[in-house]
């Protein structure tokens, strides 16, 4: 028995028999001149995007002035936005409205500031010029502080701070009190109690008998500031706790024997939370301002290499 394969016969046939509409071309039709001219057009479609984007490009010269400046000063913009803010600063009007001159004196004004300003980088007047190291640090810093300082904090958030640092939120006490400082000799001579001392202190010939005198650090009615700076942290302390009429009892510092007679003492009142917090807002967001200085500067120096003299350290 002999077995006949037929598969080749059948290929021709499936080739004859291709329908008329089918997708297929025969390769000697198609058309080099139109691949190579389509070829073409796609290589310079390319180079034209790539030229516009390159010549477009914030970091390279350009001849055209972006709709959003008004002018390229050694390829840096002049911001459209700043000049109608300027203008509208020093003469009141739109640019609809200004005059000629007025539009050019801004210009030039904007122009000049940016020449000098590159020439100031230029010459790196930041690192020599304390006032332009300074406001530097200071943009720096309201940067870093901007969140804080336009964020509005919570209610619950400003109680809290207020309760935690009540004894900020009072009324400034004032006091009106007289100093009188004798020599460490009329320590005996001085009355132990308070309605003889008083006395002593008030008869002016037995302030002279025992060398006493007004010291002259108070001068009438004084904020309980004003009046720790003229007393002193010791004698303030004994100060602030008397009531109106009382005397101190002698107080001893390196300077003599000091008797303090109270003549009028306003003390500190609480102020409630309504009152205050104007005052909490500003004090929770100068505290915001600080804590994220700090962060900002501990940021700048874990990145920075900073190298310290070997006396210094």
């Amino acid at each position: 028995m002999s077995i006949q394969f037929h598969t080749p016969v059948r290929f021709k046939m499936a080739t004859d028999q291709r329908p008329e509409h089918a997708p297929w071309r025969d390769p000697s039709q198609i058309s080099h001149a139109r691949s190579f001219v389509l070829m073409a057009a796609g290589v310079l479609i390319g180079l034209v995007l790539a030229g516009y984007s390159l010549f477009t490009a914030r970091s390279v010269s350009t001849l055209i002035v972006p709709a959003e400046d008004v002018a390229l000063v050694n390829q840096q913009p002049i911001s459209r936005a700043d000049y109608l803010a300027l203008l509208q600063t020093l003469y009141g009007v739109d640019l609809s409205h200004a005059t000629r001159e007025q539009r050019h004196k801004v210009l030039d004004d904007m122009i000049r500031e940016e020449l000098f300003v590159q020439r100031g980088k230029e010459l790196d007047v930041a690192a020599t010029d304390p006032d332009v190291r300074g406001a530097l640090v200071n943009a720096v810093e309201l940067e870093i502080a901007e969140n804080a300082i336009t964020s509005q904090p919570s209610e619950a958030a400003l109680r809290q701070f207020f309760e935690t640092h009540e004894d900020r939120y009072v009324s400034e006490g004032v006091m009106r009190v007289r100093d009188l400082v004798f020599p460490v000799s009329a320590l005996p001579e001085l009355p132990s109690e308070a309605q003889a001392l008083k006395r002593a202190i008030n008869d002016p010939p037995t302030v002279a008998r025992l060398n006493g005198r007004d010291s002259g650090k108070t001068k009438g009615e004084e904020f309980y500031f004003a009046a720790k700076i003229h007393l002193g942290d010791e004698l303030f302390a004994a100060a602030r706790d008397l009531g109106n009429g009382a005397v101190s009892k002698p107080i001893q510092t390196p300077d003599g024997i000091h008797v303090l007679d109270m003549q009028q003492n306003k003390q500190p009142v609480p102020f409630g939370y309504a009152a205050a917090r104007p005052q909490v807002v500003s004090d929770y967001r100068n505290q915001a301002v600080d804590r994220l200085k700090s962060s900002g500067e501990s940021f700048l120096r874990r990145r920075a290499n900073v190298l310290i003299a070997d006396d210094l350290r």
